[in-house]
């Protein structure tokens, strides 16, 4: 059958008309800032009088009157704020976070300092004291240390209305609180080989992570409430006052097994969801952090709101809006109580092909606005109503809290300090079969005196109970427990236990060991033969937990078995590690193809996880090796570096490999470089080595710079030409003389169609002209989910799309009768800024490659040209 010819019209240009809503929604685009030279914004809140204050993010702050809907003029009236005297109030904005509350505008800025941004980052507090409708004082609350994109981020206002609640990312040092609701006690708490990322980011960032603290409106007082984010942006409550926080996946892990999704996290008092530097992030299944209510999947959170008081029908009332900026989706996560937590589903309520959303907020008419831009891209303020049939609830009733929510936060009033009713009513609770309460209930015995529980805890014969209660004196005690704890902890049966008791029984071994030290020959051959016939066990989960205290006790046997293990083919399909999430990988690609890159070419050869993970804790084994397990093992990593994925992949993977070498004879370790893969790397051991990468220095190449130097090519190099083409990737999607991909379209005769400024344009400005053949089509379900990818078929029944363009042949089947409607996406599937890291005779030569059509014998090389040119 024919490619498919598309016969839907291509959408007007209108800014809103590219935005996939729900049904019975309208969209307004409102106002483009970036056009009127006020920046990029990307923070925004209604003041008393029902105006819009933004921040621009590398600048002001700007106050705006908006039109109420239906009114004949929508043009909003802009102003720029006056701060103080006037004399800083450009740098009195570079906002992550605005909340009007208490007569005040609440200001968190994320700043870099520099003359021109003189503020500093930090927590301030703008009023009008004089009534002139302009703040005149400013008040810093707190200086904080941190700025970027894991700097301060958002601030809300508490359920009671009382105080203030703020988020920082992982960036921002934690400053000393005046209380702490999970115990500052945090370690990095981890067995598993620390490998901090290979290409820097992050290294000197410890627990706690990215946090969430409670203010009250003076600033005065600051409470610890929850730890260990990665960089979560944004946080909203829900109707019945649960803190929902939206974290951040880091992109060059992804493919790797300790990769985490963007999820959502019930937020509890204490809570903490063990973010750790480089590879050592907890799994969620470990009891001493608590796990997302729903991952999300690839993307970078921006904003989450809760839906609570617009004017939107039954079904978004409890319902959390959750803002994706790099794939431009707004999700609806819909919230229903489950024990003392919450389950989520969720859909996409609002989507754009770009759409790089930065905030959202409920507005007093019951709309939403939201902001896109970030980064000093395009901004645009936008506004969502619904115009549908059902009817609108401008608030609805608050349901009930059930009983096992009511028991958890009974349990966290104890979360406060010392308290002499706290032990009588939190110790029953650690057996509780739910998590969240069981997690509760350990916080409030850590927050009384050790010594008024100590005891207890070393003679609790409930096994459920002892484990928890181990856990609690690893972290809060001192080593004089250690042989006492384990002493009780092995008395409890290991194999009576369901799987996750025995996961939590090993973290219980894992957290003695790393806070109060190894124990003692006779107990870790006790520990040994409790738990070495367990493993290899029929879970993924329960294996690495079983590897980790093996291989740290040197149990007999245990690296022939988990080698044996690593033989096992992964039953990981082609789903991202880290857990299910709800947004399928594949459609991502082509919503974002700059961010789509590093998941294309992972889901095309993903490394089986659960191999990459024995593997890395293999490293730590110094001891039982033989010659034929050091060279089965040695000769698993050259293997590993076939593999795709995230940035970092291959640096991880050569620091384990190093750390491994570090274990053999001393003269077998030249031999085992060679046969575990080293000569396949580059010099730094982050990439593999290719016969040409470009030499650079590269530059933000724009068409009017570039054509100049390739207009009039002559006595060119092509091999370097050659060269490039594949080493920019070009190969990976279009013919060439024959060679190549089939995704885009044949260059060969390039150079008779097309000039030398179409070419140019073609590579550094993709998205400016998008050939119907080769376009990436957006189709809108009846569900309201939307699918982005290249129809490259159809039927009578259905569309055939592919989303992966490494990965052509896999394509999803979608049935017509499901599609509401389809329109193209503005984003080419080709990546901009590809020649990005070629110096000017790279980019000559290149230019010349394209022009012959890759013909070596055109004219434009000259006999000479195909030697290496030195150092041009």
């Amino acid at each position: 059958m024919a490619p498919f010819a598309p016969t839907h019209p291509r959408p007007d240009d209108s800014k809103a008309d590219k935005l996939k809503l729900q049904p019975g929604f309208t969209a307004e685009h409102l106002y483009s800032p970036s056009e009127n030279g006020q920046g990029s914004w990307v923070a925004m809140a209604f003041d008393d009088k029902g105006r819009m204050i933004a921040s621009d993010q590398y600048g002001a702050l700007y106050r705006i009157t908006i039109p109420a809907i239906g009114a004949a003029s929508t043009t909003p009236k802009v102003e720029k704020l006056k701060i103080g005297d006037g004399s800083v109030s450009q740098s009195m904005g570079t906002a992550h976070g605005l909340l009007y509350a208490f007569n005040s505008l609440y200001v968190m800025v994320n700043n870099r300092v520099t003359p021109e941004l003189p503020r500093h980052s930090g927590f301030y507090r703008l009023q009008d004291t004089n009534g002139d409708d302009q703040y005149d004082k400013v008040t810093l609350l707190k200086e904080l240390e941190g700025n970027g994109e894991h700097g301060p981020h958002s601030i809300i206002l508490s359920p009671d209305k009382k105080s203030l609640y703020v988020i920082s990312g992982n960036h921002t040092d934690a400053p000393e609180m005046d209380a702490y609701r999970l115990p500052k006690t945090w370690k990095e708490d981890n067995l598993f080989p620390l490998i901090k990322d290979p290409r820097g980011h992050a290294n000197d960032r410890m627990a706690p992570g990215g946090w969430v603290a409670n203010v009250d409106p003076e600033g005065k007082k600051w409470e610890l409430v929850s730890a260990g984010y990665r960089n979560a942006f944004d946080m909203a409550f829900n109707e019945t006052g649960d803190l929902f926080v939206y974290d951040a996946d880091m992109e060059w892990d992804i493919g790797s097994p300790w990769y985490r999704p963007t999820r959502i996290s019930h937020a509890t008092s204490g809570s903490e969801f063990g973010w750790r530097t480089g590879n050592s992030k907890w799994s969620p299944a470990l009891p001493d952090n608590l796990p997302a209510i729903i991952n999300i999947g690839q993307g970078s959170p921006t904003s989450m709101l809760h839906a609570s008081n617009a004017k939107f029908p039954a079904k978004y009332k409890n319902t959390l809006l959750a803002f994706d900026w790099s794939f431009g989706i707004v999700h609806a996560i819909h919230l229903k109580p489950s024990g003392s937590t919450f389950a989520a589903e969720r859909e996409e309520f609002l989507s754009g092909v770009p759409l790089p959303l930065t905030d959202g907020v409920i507005g007093p008419d019951g709309a939403l606005y939201f902001l896109t831009g970030g980064r000093r891209l395009e901004s645009d303020l936008y506004r969502v109503h619904y115009t549908g049939n059902e009817p609108l609830l401008s608030s609805a009733p608050v349901p009930p809290v059930n009983k096992e929510n009511l028991l958890r936060r009974s349990l966290e009033k104890f979360h406060e300090g010392p308290n002499s009713a706290a032990l009588a009513a939190a110790w029953p609770e650690l057996k509780n079969p739910d998590r969240f309460i069981r997690y509760a209930a350990r916080i409030a015995v850590e927050h009384q005196p050790v010594s008024e529980w100590k005891d207890k805890a070393l003679q609790e014969k409930d096994p459920v109970t002892a484990i928890q209660a181990a856990i609690a004196l690893a972290r809060a005690g001192d080593a004089s427990v250690k042989s006492a704890l384990n002493e009780n902890l092995l008395k409890i049966n290991f194999k009576g236990l369901s799987e996750s008791q025995k996961i939590d029984l090993i973290r219980a071994y894992e957290l003695v060991i790393l806070r109060l030290g190894q124990p003692d020959a006779a107990q870790k051959g006790k520990i040994v033969a409790s738990l070495n016939p367990g493993y290899p066990s029929n879970s993924a989960e329960l294996d690495r937990s079983l590897a980790r205290i093996l291989i740290t006790l040197e149990a007999p046997g245990v690296i022939e078995k988990t080698l044996a293990l690593m033989d096992k083919k992964d039953d990981q399909g082609n789903t991202m590690p880290g857990g299910e999430t709800a947004t399928s990988s594949a459609d991502l690609i082509m919503r974002n193809p700059q961010y789509g890159l590093d998941i294309a070419k992972t889901l095309e050869k993903m490394p089986p996880a659960q191999q990459t993970y024995l593997a890395t804790m293999l490293s730590a084994a110094k001891t039982g090796w033989t010659p034929q397990t050091q060279e089965k093992y040695m000769k698993w990593f050259r293997k590993a570096f076939s593999y795709q994925a995230g940035r970092s992949y291959i640096g991880f993977m050569d620091k384990a490999r190093k750390m491994a070498l570090a274990n053999v004879p001393e003269g077998k370790r030249e031999a085992y470089d060679k046969l575990s893969g080293g000569d396949l790397l580059t010099k730094n051991g982050n990439d593999l080595a290719q016969s040409v990468y470009p030499k650079g220095p590269g530059r933000r190449w724009e068409t009017e710079t570039a054509l100049p130097l390739v207009e009039n090519l002559a006595n060119r190099n092509f091999q370097q030409g050659k060269d490039m083409y594949n080493a920019i990737t070009c190969g990976r999607c279009h013919v060439m003389a024959g060679e190549g991909g089939n995704i885009g379209p044949d260059l060969t005769q390039l150079a008779t169609r097309f000039s030398t400024k179409d070419i140019l344009e073609s590579i550094i400005e993709p998205n400016k002209v998008i050939s119907d053949q080769y376009a990436a089509t957006q189709l809108v379900l009846k569900n309201g989910e939307s699918i982005v990818g290249r129809i490259t078929n159809e039927d009578k029944t259905a569309y055939y799309v592919s989303q992966n363009p490494f990965a052509p042949d896999m394509v999803e089947k979608v049935l017509k009768k499901d599609v509401v409607s389809s329109k193209y996406s503005s984003v080419s599937i080709m990546l901009p800024g590809l020649i990005n890291s070629l110096n000017e005779e790279e980019l000559k030569d290149l230019v010349a490659y394209l022009k012959a059509g890759g013909n070596e014998k055109n004219p434009i090389f000259s006999a000479q040209a195909a030697k290496p040119q030195g150092g041009k």
